[in-house]
């Protein structure tokens, strides 16, 4: 049986076209998201109180409004932050982190943080304007579903480029109470197969019609490959929702009110506050706010005494008296590391007050606690000169 002499070349040529048509359209569909993705993605920087800098991604939800949405914790405290949008150059953006800090005067846009919400870990950015080219993402109707592939847009801080695409699969979407670094979480989570770095933050994660489904988040500490995002419906309601302004952070609060201050080992605000001629109160107020859904709030402390032995029951129904009389803050007893009680007069103030709001209260707390400090204080046993002769004529 003869065997038919076969044009090697042609083979090759073959077989790669072979190849070539046996590609998946998911191939060409992931860079068509990308596409499609790319001019609602920025990169975010903003500054602390302490012009500590930082930087994250966000993703243009509204253009009429001028609304870009990333994580609270990209924005922290700072009400201000500088937008970038991709530089593009035919189809490819310029992915340089340098190349736009360079030009930041033709590149950049001044933002304001207009919106925080810790629990979603959301907030909303708007910008002034827009500039040619910028697209308002499309959202999703509803949430996605386990086994759904998803593409996302990053600007991860371990790279020098920015605009890096990441693919992977929806593992599950459910309710989630967590505590980060940044805080208490309880949103709808998307839990997915992507690899979800620093940087990533707030990043758009795309179905496969290029519709927002989820911002990432955060990663697993323990799984490299499971990252967690914060589904549409939450994003929806934020943006739906009643704005509530972020706080400002304390050490501008404390400038604001010229209220001098130093910073104190525990990195909270220490401020000395005279009550009365020759005496000083010591009172901390908390470089952190507390929060409860869109609750936020500044706690302001002064610690009265410590002792080695629990407050017997006749000083603690004392202060439990006292607390229910005291318009501002309640006392409260905590026990530190070294075994020891604490006894402290502590307020809350909503960190959105004025500047007045938050002087009154620290004169408030200085002046219960420095009451309650002498009232604490051992009495010392006192004689007048005529007393003394009388006790030793008394002998």
């Amino acid at each position: 049986m003869l065997t038919p002499k076969i044009d090697r070349k042609l083979l090759i040529c073959v077989c790669g076209l072979a190849v070539l048509l046996s590609l998946p359209a998911s191939v060409y569909a992931d860079a068509e998201n990308y596409q499609k993705a790319l001019p609602s993605t920025v990169w975010i920087i903003t500054a602390d109180a302490d012009d500590q800098t930082s930087s994250g991604t966000g993703v243009l939800v509204n253009a009429e409004k001028r609304l870009v949405i990333t994580n609270a914790h990209v924005v922290g405290d700072s009400r201000n932050a500088v937008i970038f949008f991709p530089e593009m150059k035919g189809d490819l953006p310029t992915v340089k982190r340098k190349s736009y800090l360079d030009n930041i005067l033709k590149l950049g846009k001044q933002g304001k943080v207009v919106a925080v919400d810790r629990k979603r870990d959301l907030a909303l950015i708007q910008l002034p304007e827009l500039p040619e080219g910028a697209q308002a993402i499309e959202l999703a109707q509803s949430s996605t579903k386990p086994g759904t592939a998803v593409d996302l847009i990053g600007n991860p801080g371990g790279s020098d480029v920015l605009w890096v695409y990441s693919s992977g699969t929806v593992r599950a979407v459910y309710d989630k109470k967590f505590d980060s670094d940044h805080g208490e979480h309880d949103f709808k989570v998307v839990e997915t197969q992507t690899a979800i770095r620093r940087g990533d933050s707030g990043g758009p994660v795309v179905n496969s019609d290029g519709e927002l489904v989820a911002i990432a988040q955060s990663f697993s500490p323990t799984a490299g490959a499971v990252s967690f995002c914060v589904d549409i419906s939450e994003i929806k309601a934020l943006i739906d929702g009643t704005w509530k302004e972020s706080p400002l952070p304390t050490k501008v609060v404390l400038d604001n009110a010229e209220i001098q201050y130093t910073l104190h080992s525990t990195g909270n605000y220490l401020i000395q506050r005279e009550v009365a001629k020759d005496k000083t109160q010591s009172v901390f107020v908390t470089k952190k706010t507390e929060y409860y859904r869109l609750a936020d709030v500044r706690r302001i402390w002064s610690l009265v005494s410590t002792s080695t032995k629990a407050p017997d029951t006749k000083l603690m129904m004392r202060l439990m008296r006292q607390s229910s009389a005291t318009k501002i803050g309640s006392w409260a007893i905590e026990k530190n590391s070294a075994g020891e009680y604490l006894i402290l007069f502590v307020a809350k103030l909503d960190a959105t007050a004025s500047d007045d709001a938050l002087e009154a209260t620290v004169e408030y707390v200085a002046r219960i606690a420095n009451a309650m400090e002498k009232e604490l204080a051992p009495q010392k046993a006192t004689k007048t000169a005529e007393e003394t002769l009388a006790s030793w004529l008394a002998d």
